[in-house]
């Protein structure tokens, strides 16, 4: 009789064991997928409309799928050694995402891990920059989105060319911005094919790039400046030279044709950064790697002219321009 009243005391005592370890896991010990937050470093080369509507964008597209983030969002000023120590950090504090906004953003990143997933945007070159190995095929721990429509350069500098009838087009860029070497050998393949010549202008910092401009008068039909971080943040300078001195001004995006270029050949960075934020959901949800993930192209593409800046920089708009494009008359 004793022997049996122990035997069911060790049978209880192992049944409240087991209760309390599972009454533990249910009360918090196990976080559901569901209620997870996600920590998400956001790194951004400098502050333009841009890239400013791709980060919104590409947080548009995580609110919208449902998962719940916590950003730690840099912003580098357009300095490398910001870029790199950024990315330092956000390694060291363990985050479970990158996004790079901006081919020097997404190198440091790179370089800085191979192991958290990094999705990056804003890159003209994306292979080039060695990010990725090849688009249908990105590296273990890296994907994202590319500003570089194949078509994008050659409709503005066709309309340079053809209607505008420029045989020297100007352009100002930085010679250390990957993306924007890539971007002035294609307009010089393409100006060179319409039998005009590409006037090159190179500053390493945006305080330059008025004198750039300046230097540009008299030598020039049209001034052309690609997706250059370095230029595209004091551009301004470059519109007040165009306007004073009736050079019309053209663009690679079409935030900065909004500002004061004639026209450009774009898209809507917002909608770029939300293709970004589609893939960095299918990573953190757990559905998909990086590497499964193909870069992807803009999904749009259109040829903007903006009628009042055309004007200020000594063009008369013709009414047949809308045939290869659109208006912007301002907002």
């Amino acid at each position: 009789m004793k022997k049996r009243v122990k035997v069911l005391s060790f049978a209880l005592a192992g049944m409240m064991m087991l209760a309390g370890c599972g009454s533990k896991e249910s009360a918090g010990g196990t976080e559901k997928e569901g209620d997870k937050v996600f920590k998400v470093g956001i790194t951004q080369f400098a502050a333009h409309p841009s890239l400013d509507a791709a980060t919104e964008g590409f947080k548009k597209a995580l609110e919208e799928k449902g998962i719940k983030v916590e950003y730690d969002e840099q912003n580098a000023q357009a300095d490398l050694n910001n870029v790199k120590t950024i990315a330092d950090n956000f390694v060291g504090d363990k985050v479970d995402l990158i996004f790079a906004n901006a081919t020097p953003s997404a190198t440091s990143a790179l370089n800085a891990t191979k192991e958290i997933p990094i999705i990056f945007t804003s890159v003209t070159d994306p292979v080039g920059s060695g990010l990725v190995k090849a688009l249908d095929q990105p590296g273990e721990n890296i994907t994202g989105t590319t500003d570089n429509h194949p078509d994008g350069t050659a409709k503005t500098i066709n309309f340079i060319t053809e209607e505008v009838k420029a045989k020297e087009i100007g352009v100002i860029y930085n010679s250390g911005e990957q993306n924007s070497v890539v971007q002035v050998e294609e307009v010089k393949e393409l100006a060179e094919g319409k039998g005009t010549k590409l006037v090159e202008v190179s500053v390493s910092t945006s305080a330059e790039v008025k004198q750039a401009a300046e230097s540009l008068v008299g030598r020039v039909d049209a001034i052309y400046i690609p997706t250059d971080n370095t230029v595209v943040s004091a551009l301004e300078s470059v519109i007040s030279v165009a306007n004073s001195k009736k050079i019309p001004l053209f663009v690679g995006e079409l935030d900065s044709m909004k500002k004061g270029a004639v026209a450009a050949s774009g898209f809507d960075y917002f909608d770029l950064g939300y293709q970004s934020g589609l893939m960095a959901a299918e990573i953190l949800s757990g559905n998909k790697k990086a590497s499964e993930i193909p870069v992807e192209l803009p999904k749009s593409l259109t040829l903007v002219i903006n009628k009042q800046a055309a004007e200020a920089q000594g063009l008369e708009v013709k009414d047949e321009w809308k045939d290869l494009g659109e208006f912007y008359e301002g907002e």
